[in-house]
């Protein structure tokens, strides 16, 4: 996938304080007058949303997380929105059932709604997902879809995924350079994600090539994902047919068997629930990967350690390093949206019924309330109930199929590429333009081939 330059966004705007409501007008006798007091200024918050806020969004957040908690800006979209930065009302939020995953509650103009979700899915009638909707439905379509991620379906998968990813590195294994989030990062959780749909293997380089669009956030043509969203829909509708003729053993044919057996699933249902585990179950776990073996590259003390661990057989380490990873720069930056369903209070803050809010998970979790030490990174560190997937009944349904592509990821990385190194200066390297997801654009590494290596190493 080449490359883009997206648009620069706006800068998001300084904390703003609303007007406190008046009262009515009372007339008072006049006084004296007293020396007129000098307000002092209030600190200027940091510029959000630039290009140099997504490079390192971290400072700011401390920032936000200490003057101004629960922060009301100006979006690049346009829209306003709460900012909640703080790990506990974060989690508060993120379970508080008041804020609605339903767009229909936001309190804005039509136009203004099309712009709080993924581009055109609206007009492709892919609104029915677990991320725009609220119980009861929620319940039954997530007790629907959640049993293929059971721990005994993702552990069945495991050979699948360590099969493509070696097949991927294989790719790459003999030039000694390789780009690793088009190479490696990107494709991999495709084609599982694929697999596990049920999409037929000469079908998913065109998943690739939609997915591909929709990953650079605005960097690809004009309406180029509302585009890719409309094709996937399309075809997704003929696959639905195709299954229900002949079902094979896959999450598609699944949720056509529960709606055959009385679930109450809608074909626009079955295409959204099939979009939305596409979009989601797959650009977080390439930038997982990608921001995790980033973070590996960048503090070679911690990668020693892995390495060292998976040379003795001991997978613990890279267990808990993996959550590490998703709490120290996680995939997922902020939660996607949520709506005031009725006026409440978030970290002490007023907001008004119709409001949006956006968790931001990258901040709750490094709260240095919450987590000693949050901004070194720590592969062995056991108290981690971080935030990186969410939390409460939105958390996400895919962790587990994230959690293992990540392991077998990084872990065959280290073992077949012992060396790896990066190709680029840090600072050269540039991070996608986005609301919600953080991730590399590229991750271009380096290392020795196996043909080249001396005979007493791997």
């Amino acid at each position: 996938m080449p490359d883009q330059q997206p648009a620069q966004p706006p800068a998001g705007c300084p904390q703003q304080t609303p007007p406190k409501a008046q009262g009515p007008e009372r007339q008072t006798p006049p006084k004296a007058q007293a020396p007129e007091r000098q307000t002092p200024p209030k600190a200027q918050g940091p510029e959000l949303f630039t290009w140099e806020f997504a490079t390192d969004p971290y400072p700011a957040y401390a920032w936000l997380r200490e003057n101004s908690p629960v922060h009301r800006t100006t979006l690049p979209s346009g829209i306003e929105a709460w900012l909640v930065t703080r790990y506990t009302d974060a989690r508060q939020a993120l379970a508080d059932q008041r804020l609605s995953k339903n767009p229909a509650h936001h309190d804005e103009s039509a136009h203004a709604k099309g712009k709080t979700g993924i581009p055109g899915e609206r007009k492709a009638e892919l609104m029915t997902h677990l991320l725009n909707i609220d119980p009861p439905d929620h319940t039954r379509l997530r007790r629907l879809v959640s049993k293929a991620f059971t721990p005994r379906r993702v552990a069945e998968f495991a050979p699948r995924v360590q099969e493509l990813t070696d097949g991927l590195i294989d790719d790459f294994a003999g030039r000694g350079e390789a780009d690793l989030i088009h190479e490696f990062a990107f494709p991999l959780p495709i084609y599982a994600i694929c697999d596990l749909l049920g999409v037929p293997r000469e079908d998913q380089d065109d998943f690739r090539d939609w997915a591909g669009m929709m990953i650079r956030h605005g960097g690809g043509p004009r309406g180029g994902v509302a585009r890719s969203v409309k094709k996937m829909r399309g075809y997704l509708a003929d696959l639905i047919h195709r299954k229900r003729l002949d079902p094979g053993d896959d999450l598609i044919s699944g949720l056509i068997r529960a709606s055959d057996r009385g679930e109450h699933l809608t074909e626009n249902e079955a295409a959204a629930m099939a979009f939305i585990l596409l979009f989601a179950g797959f650009e977080t776990t390439v930038n997982l990967i990608g921001n995790g073996m980033y973070a590996l590259l960048t503090h070679p003390e911690q990668r020693a350690r892995l390495q060292n661990a998976l040379a003795d057989g001991d997978t613990g380490l890279l267990e808990t390093g993996v959550e590490e990873l998703l709490r120290f720069d996680g995939p997922v930056e902020l939660a996607t949206w949520r709506f005031a369903t009725e006026a409440l209070t978030v970290g002490g803050q007023r907001i008004a019924a119709g409001d949006p809010v956006l968790v931001v998970l990258a901040a709750a979790d490094r709260d240095p309330e919450r987590f000693e030490r949050p901004d070194t990174l720590d592969l062995s560190r056991t108290d981690n109930q971080h935030l990186g997937y969410g939390h409460g009944i939105h958390y996400c349904l895919g962790a587990p199929l994230a959690r293992l592509e990540a392991q077998a990821a990084l872990a065959t990385l280290l073992r077949r590429l012992p060396d790896l190194r990066l190709a680029s200066d840090p600072a050269d390297l540039r991070w996608r333009g986005g609301l919600i997801m953080r991730g590399l654009r590229t991750l271009p590494v380096e290392f020795t081939t196996a043909q080249n290596r001396p005979p007493s190493e791997p």
